[in-house]
């Protein structure tokens, strides 16, 4: 392909010419696919799953309060509830609406979607509401009030932006938002560091800090715990690197206080690949390379004050070790409680779980099992009030396995509050583990879930990310289990190199010109399912969105031969344009700079945009994405559909014009997308002798 580029055009997001190309495109995809036998049966199964009454209301402790956001039929849009704790436990809770989305979009004529909430400690009464246009990532900031269930006429407001906005007390907040030129970085982020008063114009918020403009975001927040208020301030300069700051007092000759314009950013000395953060007395730091004698992905806690006012040689920055890798188990997570923190970690994929203790006088951590997962399972920490209580929720779910949610309090038994329910049948059905051998040689972990007497090869769908330390984990889905293995679909997840399953290591692996490796990776597990006889490759579909999509893209355009049929979501495609469309610039610490001479051929070579070819017979590839997706550029799908209908390639295109990132804002869109992929795959990976489909209507 030349370096000019005859799709540019489609890069106009909202021009008239691209929309009645997309228009043109849509009308085709649905033709093809919405007409299918079966696929209004389908859409309406995956509607049923979305819309369940029974499925568990995850809860957000806000003191006395557990909230929750909810959509369904009838609450299309959603809305945010609570009930307290006793009401929580009931099968069908009574619930209070606090804010009706549904009612608000209507009165104001806006299609807004939840983008979340910041409550303010202790009282919880106010909160910084934020709500998005269509789904994107840019939000419109609002200050409501719990207790009077309304938003307040005089309070915080903040106009449409990638808005980074935090309590302080009352009457101030952190705030990083588009102040104008030089105040945003080219991937869109706050570059600056303000702290707004109430009452007093957003313009005139005191300027704290400035990122520079090759930095990618920076980003204020005020501590509340009791006994440890203080105040930080992060610079990324990257997307995997950043700089800690405690917000000390003025410095000297300057007029201001502690949090205020003259105050002094002290640093905390920490190496800027590692993630860290203090709460209370600890300095807790994730290393992503060895440090102080320790390997990457250690979890390490120090005392606060001491590492600030000491060094390395009075023994003064020693750390308590909360976990060390080895070669199969990787940190997951951690959370605190009041008294203790939730360790979770991974071996070979699968979820283990302790509850740490600190003694006394912060030395001395003890440590017991927290509760029994089960093999090839997840666990995750759904919530914790760390100023407050001990309290834990905790989901649990496998692949076969509907989630269920625990409750605990510190060491004490746990208890079972709610319990999701079964949406698919899963008998004859069971899950395995295997390991398939890379191009180099590396093991790379895949699970698979299907009929538990296999008559020979079947249709198999095969899910990737391989990216931005994201972990592939065993998880319950109905929408999976109804649309497809329901059918007699076998389906499979591939943990490859670029995630988090094994660590630091198995990310950094396939970082910049070494991203091939993720797509070895995957091909590997490919080339193992048709080897162990679960499939063949014109049975084999692949699935996989965002970076997720441009493995799909690599997949087609680099092994085109191991696969039926290929679905990419709000994919990224172009790599030598990508950090010019929006949040792209902030990848490029993943990928590699296109600007860069050094960087620019592995871009090329891996761009499946620039890769397509007339004369290699590419399976069939669905593309989706969203007209109001503002972190990956819909110019991407775009773009490549428009290539390969030029080359003569079968590909379909469907573009929502809301969804924002995740493609859909609602349940119906959503189960509209999962019926069109579905029956793409299904029609394109089974000929009429091979499985019925679900009943026509």
């Amino acid at each position: 392909m030349s370096d000019e580029d005859p799709h540019l055009w489609l890069e106009d997001v909202t021009g008239d010419p691209a929309l009645a190309w997309v228009r043109e495109r849509n009308a085709e995809t649905v033709d093809a696919l919405a007409g299918a036998p079966g696929f209004k049966v389908l859409e309406r199964e995956v509607r049923e799953v979305l819309d369940d009454a029974d499925r568990i209301p995850y809860p957000v402790r806000r003191g006395r309060y557990l909230y929750n956001f909810w959509q369904d039929a009838d609450r299309v849009r959603g809305v945010w509830r609570r009930t307290g704790l006793e009401e929580y436990r009931q099968d069908r809770p009574a619930w209070e609406t606090v804010l009706d989305l549904d009612a608000l979009s209507e009165a104001e004529g806006e299609d807004w979607v939840w983008g979340g909430s910041d409550v303010l400690a202790p009282d919880h009464r106010l909160a910084l509401v934020m709500l998005s246009r269509g789904g994107s990532d840019a939000c419109v900031v609002r200050e409501f009030d719990l207790e009077a269930r309304e938003f307040v006429g005089d309070g915080y407001e903040v106009p449409e932006a990638k808005t980074r906005i935090g309590w302080i007390d009352r009457d101030h907040v952190w705030i990083g938002t588009d102040f104008g030129p030089g105040s945003m970085s080219a991937s869109g982020y706050p570059l600056q560091v303000r702290r707004w008063q109430r009452g007093t114009p957003l313009a005139e918020a005191e300027l704290v800090h400035q990122g520079e403009p090759s930095d990618l975001s920076a980003d204020g927040w005020h501590d509340h715990t009791p006994g440890y208020a203080r105040d930080f301030v992060s610079l990324h300069t990257d997307f995997w690197n950043s700089r800690l700051y405690l917000l000390g007092g003025a410095a000297e000759g300057d007029g201001g206080g502690a949090g205020g314009a003259g105050a002094r950013l002290v640093p905390v000395d920490v190496p800027d690949d590692a993630v860290k953060y203090v709460h209370r007395q600890w300095l807790i730091v994730t290393t992503k390379s060895p440090w102080l004698g320790h390997a990457a992905g250690t979890l390490l806690a120090f005392d606060f004050d001491a590492y600030q006012a000491g060094g390395y040689a009075d023994g003064a920055r020693e750390p308590a070790v909360l976990f060390a890798p080895d070669e199969h188990t990787a940190l997951a997570g951690h959370h605190w409680t009041r008294h203790h923190l939730i360790l979770a970690t991974r071996a070979d994929v699968s979820s283990r779980l302790e509850l740490l203790t600190p003694g006394p006088d912060g030395h001395g951590w003890t440590r017991a099992p927290l509760a029994d997962v089960p093999p090839l399972s997840t666990a995750s920490v759904v919530c914790t009030e760390p100023d407050e209580s001990d309290e834990y929720f905790l989901n649990v779910s496998g692949f076969l396995q509907s989630a269920t949610l625990y409750r605990g309090e510190g060491a004490g038994p746990g208890e079972t509050v709610k319990q999701a329910p079964a949406l698919f049948g899963t008998a004859g059905l069971t899950v395995s583990q295997h390991f398939a051998a890379s191009a180099d040689g590396t093991r790379v972990p895949y699970f698979v879930i299907g009929p538990e007497d296999r008559p020979g090869p079947g249709p198999t769908l095969l899910y990737g990310y391989g990216g931005f330390e994201v972990s592939q984990v065993p998880q319950y889905s109905a929408v999976i289990g109804r649309a497809w293995l329901a059918r007699g679909g076998t389906y499979v997840l591939a943990g490859i190199r670029g995630g988090h399953e094994y660590g630091p290591a198995w990310h950094q692996a396939a970082l910049g010109a070494h991203r091939v490796r993720a797509f070895d990776d995957f091909a590997a597990v490919a080339r193992d399912l048709a080897g162990r006889g679960i499939t063949t490759a014109a049975q084999l579909g692949i699935e996989g969105g965002s970076n997720g999509g441009l493995l799909m893209g690599a997949m087609l355009t680099r092994h085109p031969d191991l696969f039926g049929a290929v679905v990419a979501h709000v994919p990224l495609l172009d790599m030598l344009r990508f950090h010019r469309l929006l949040a792209g610039a902030s990848w490029i610490a993943e990928y590699g700079d296109p600007d860069d001479p050094a960087d620019r051929p592995h871009l090329m070579a891996i761009s499946p945009y620039h890769q397509a070819r007339a004369d290699v017979p590419y399976p069939p590839l669905l593309l989706l994405t969203s007209t109001r997706d503002d972190r990956v550029h819909p110019g991407h799908a775009r773009k490549m559909a428009a290539r390969l209908r030029e080359l003569g390639q079968s590909v379909l295109f469907h573009e929502h014009l809301g969804g924002g990132h995740a493609g859909a804002t609602d349940h119906r869109q959503t189960a509209f997308n999962e019926a069109l992929v579905h029956s793409f795959l299904w029609e394109r990976l089974t000929p009429p002798h091979r499985g019925p489909g679900p009943a026509a209507t």
